[in-house]
This record gives C-alpha cells, structure tokens and sequence, in this order.
C-alpha cells in the first residue's frame, strides 16, 4: 500500500539539510516547499489524479496534506481508497472532474463529527456545479439489465449492477462534498453523490451534499442503505432514485433556499430512458425525513414526486412549505403509480404538512385517504442533532 507520509517524512529530511546547508552561505533563504507527485513522491498539496487517470494500488490520504483533483479520477477493481478523518480534497473546475469507486474497488473514507472528510471546490469564490462529485459502482441489482449483466454509467462509462446484494464498495461516514454537479463528458450532470448498483455491504451513513448543480443523492438500483443524509441547496432534485433502488433510507434532511433546487425526491420505479428489463421497481423503505422549503407554499414543486411505477413505505415524515407535497404520477400508462397505492405497496403514514397548499396529487382513481395515514403526526429527522458540528448551511 501506498502511504505518503514515510516518503515525505523522508524528503522533508532531506529539504531540512538543503535549508541548513544553505543558510550558511547566505540569510535569505527561500522557504522550503515539499513536492510530492501523485505516485509518492508527492507535495503538500498532492495531484491525487494519475497520468492515467486511474489508481491501481492502495493508498491512503492523510489529514495533513492537502490532495487535489485535477481530471477524472477512478480507483480500479481490487484497490481501496483510505481517507483519513480531517482530510480535505479539492478538485479543480473543468466538465470532468470526480472520483469513481469501480466495481470490486473500495472507498475508508471513515470521518468523525469533529473531523469530517470534505470533497470541495478549489475555486476562490466557489460554486454550484464547480467539479463533478463521488460516484460508487457496485454488483447489486439494478432492473436495467438483468442477472449477472450489467449497465454503464452516464459518467465515465463504467459499468454497474449485477445480482450481488450484499456487495461492499466501502464506508462513507461524516463525508462532506460541496460545489458538485459540474458537466462530466461536456454532456451528462454529475450529482453530489451517485450510488450505482451499490450493495448492502457498503455503509452510508452521515454524508452532506451542498450547494450542487444537480441532484445531491441518486440511487441507481442496487440495495444500499443511508441513514443520516443531508442535502442543502441542491439546484435540481435534492434525493433521487431509480432503476429498481430497495434500500432503507432513514433520516434524511432536505433544505432548499429560496428559489433553489426541484422536488426534494424524485423517486422513479425505472428509468424510462431505457426498459424495466427485470420487471422490478423502486421499492425502498424512508423513515424519519424533514424537507424545508424557504420559499414556503410558493415553491411551485413537490415535497414527493412518485412516478414510473415507484413503489416504497415511508414513515414520519414533515414537508415543510410547498405547493404540493406529495405527487403520485401515472406518467407510465403501462405501470400506473396510483396503482401502487390502490394494491397498498406505496404508503405514507405519519405526514405532517406545514405550510403546503395540497397536501397530495393523485393520478388515477387513488384517494389522499388511501395513500396518507396519521396526517399531522410527522416529527420528521432531528438535524440538530445528528448534523451538529460537520454540516453546513444547516438553520
């Protein structure tokens, strides 16, 4: 494995003899500065993208060196990726910057509360859609494609999916990534994070995505759980699915300032750009979310938007100031979402609307009746709590 600090404890002892050596002959010697490359013998602000753009052996980023994106970035099958807490990442702005995690590699990227690990833009005044954003490629079921097939990602053209449910692409805790949803290819839209056919073996747990230019969260299929995710003032839709996604999703955090972003979820059975090949669909299972909108009940879009057959069981949640907050779309004449809710398999049971003018939407002959029970029940996620001291933007 890789560890850049033996090899830069090294040099640093070398540039220290330089500096004395020098300081003999005259006063004004010039401040010593450490380069370090991204094979190793590396900087303090370290290239962590290769020539090749891909990482073919283990390494581990240290808290104390700062490391740079500078190109799209793929950690290969076989190799993992660890992170120390208190790292910082930045990435330089281009249409195709970001990190992918391949099939078969892993992600430690294993922060703390006190010391989060941050994906960041190396702009001095940075923004919405600076660089791309983290993308993880598991072996779990995707209903693009069926059995051990597998599809290809919209970014980078990696391939994705498979019937391995349990499969392990790492561990995301207290990751912050920040400025994301740069255009990758000069076409498609980076998200904050996207996880592709990611199994239930990889732990998710207290990532924040902020001020994105596209969506903050997107599941593509696969299995993985999240719990304790936060989305701030992401411009399009701040958590998606797709593509036969069936993890747990547990508190969950969306704000949008005023103005900003799309739904808070987008939730699609199937992506209609292509075929419901395995005939499943979307059927995850949310608990405990709160989404704010500060444009109040002038936010022309939706807490909820259900469509291309989406089904899924969602528990305490609070819509705070929408038009509508929940919308279920028979936009799929063939696989109907109202359906869902007629045959019980999409339900919400204590929802609290605050501040929303329609509480619900339905196509087709489904009733708000038989889609929301214990209406006015929804405490939603304690953010205060869990998102103290590593998120920002929070109120």
């Amino acid at each position: 494995m890789l560890n850049l600090k033996s090899m830069r404890n090294k040099i640093l002892i070398l540039s220290i003899v330089i500096a004395l050596f020098t300081s003999c002959e005259r006063d004004t010697t010039s401040e010593i500065v450490i380069n370090i490359n991204q094979e190793g013998t590396s900087n303090d602000t370290v290239n962590l993208t290769p020539t090749t753009g891909t990482i073919t052996e283990d390494i581990t980023l240290e808290a104390d060196i700062e490391y740079m994106l500078t190109g799209a970035t793929i950690v290969s099958s076989g190799v993992t990726l660890t992170i120390e807490p208190g790292t910082i990442i930045k990435a330089e702005a281009g249409p195709n910057v970001y990190l992918a995690i391949e099939q078969g590699a892993q992600i430690i990227a294993d922060g703390t509360a006190s010391n989060p690990i941050i994906f960041t833009s190396n702009s001095t005044a940075p923004s919405a859609g600076d660089w791309g954003g983290i993308i993880l490629l598991g072996r779990a079921p995707v209903n693009s494609v069926t059995g051990t097939s597998t599809a290809t990602s919209e970014i980078g053209n990696l391939p994705y999916g498979g019937n391995v449910t349990d499969d392990n692409s790492g561990i995301l805790r207290y990751v912050r990534v920040q400025y994301s949803g740069g255009a990758a290819d000069g076409q498609s839209e980076n998200n904050g994070f996207s996880f592709y056919g990611v199994g239930n073996g990889t732990t998710i747990e207290y990532i924040q995505a902020f001020e994105g230019a596209d969506d903050g969260v997107e599941f593509f299929g696969g299995t993985v759980n999240a719990s304790f995710v936060a989305v701030v003032n992401a411009q399009d839709d701040s958590i998606d699915w797709t593509e036969g996604y069936s993890g747990t999703l547990s508190n969950a955090y969306v704000l949008q300032g005023n103005g900003v972003g799309d739904e808070a979820f987008e939730c699609d059975g199937f992506n209609t750009d292509f075929t419901n090949a395995s005939g499943a669909f979307s059927n995850p299972t949310v608990n405990n979310v709160t989404i704010e909108s500060e444009s109040g009940s002038n936010d022309s879009t939706r807490g909820f938007l259900l469509r291309a057959g989406t089904q899924g069981t969602f528990t305490n949640i609070l819509i705070v100031g929408k038009n509508t907050g929940i919308s279920v779309d028979d936009d799929e004449a063939s696989t109907p979402t109202s359906q869902n809710v007629t045959d019980g398999t999409l339900t919400f049971t204590d929802v609290t609307f605050t501040d929303v003018t329609s509480n619900t939407s339905i196509d087709g002959t489904a009733t708000e009746a038989d889609l929301v029970s214990g209406i006015g029940n929804g405490t939603g996620t304690d953010v205060a709590s869990w998102g103290a001291g590593w998120t920002v933007g929070i109120n």
